[in-house]
């Protein structure tokens, strides 16, 4: 046997076995590395803060007006929100202390964009829109009431955060334009009676359309069907003012709180 060819023979095994234990130690390397970060807790990652799709315009430029001359003391706001992505539109107006017990009438235009393909029911919009109130017992109310937008879907419910009022809800929603009006009528002592939520958005009106024209023609279309709240003759009572407006219940029956 050739020399050279004994000796690789004979150092084989000796280097198999140093090849063996070098793997070998990479091994237990591996295994106590693995254990010693095991036991280091683990940091959740930061997570992402949550920012709202909807923005307050800074400078809001009315497009509608809720002139209620029996409540000209009472503070009034006005708030425009956009979407971000889908460019809905909300304006938002405020008529009355939002945290008292005397009255308060939220009426919100809710002109859709791309973020919804339809509107909530009554009952989920104002359990939406109210949340800051902390509605409880909200009960539909069976018939509708009408208005010279068409007849509003109601609602009854009881604040549970701040001061204890009783409110009544409403919505009406359009295909064409896509559009809805919601809100809620609220007072201490009682539910305001339907004819006073519907006197109330006797006098809701439009001030400019915009780019929209068909919101143009929905407020053209409901004011030929204003009532002046319940008198229907323009020429002898214009715009009269409603002696139960904001002194709600004041001569009429109300619609009392559930037993």
């Amino acid at each position: 046997m050739h020399p050279a060819l004994h000796s690789w023979r004979e150092e084989l095994p000796a280097n198999m076995v140093r090849l063996l234990a070098y793997v070998g130690g990479l091994v237990v390397l591996s295994i106590a590395a693995a254990q010693v970060f095991q036991s280091k807790p683990v940091k959740s990652p930061i997570a992402p803060i949550d920012r709202s799709a909807w923005t307050t315009i800074e400078k809001p430029f009315p497009a509608f007006t809720l002139a209620i001359p029996e409540a000209a003391s009472q503070p009034e706001t006005y708030t425009i929100r956009r979407h971000t992505t889908g460019n809905g539109r909300q304006d938002i107006m405020g008529l009355g202390v939002p945290d008292g017990v005397t009255p308060y009438l939220r009426v919100e235009v809710y002109r859709a964009g791309s973020e919804i393909d339809r509107f909530a029911s009554t009952a989920d919009t104002i359990a939406a829109e109210a949340m800051t109130l902390g509605p409880v017992n909200i009960t539909p109310v069976a018939e509708p009431v009408a208005s010279k937008f068409g007849p509003l879907s109601l609602v009854t419910f009881e604040t549970s955060q701040g001061a204890h009022r009783y409110c009544l809800g409403f919505s009406r929603s359009f295909d064409e334009p896509m559009l809805q009006l919601s809100g809620w009528f609220c007072q201490g002592d009682s539910f305001v009676h339907d004819s006073t939520l519907a006197c109330a958005l006797d006098r809701l009106t439009l001030l400019y359309a915009g780019s929209d024209p068909k919101v143009g023609t929905l407020f053209a279309q409901a004011d030929l069907n204003r009532s002046y709240c319940g008198q229907r003759d323009p020429l002898l009572a214009a715009t009269p003012k409603y002696h139960v407006l904001w002194k709600a219940l004041e001569g009429q029956p109300a619609r009392r709180a559930p037993r």
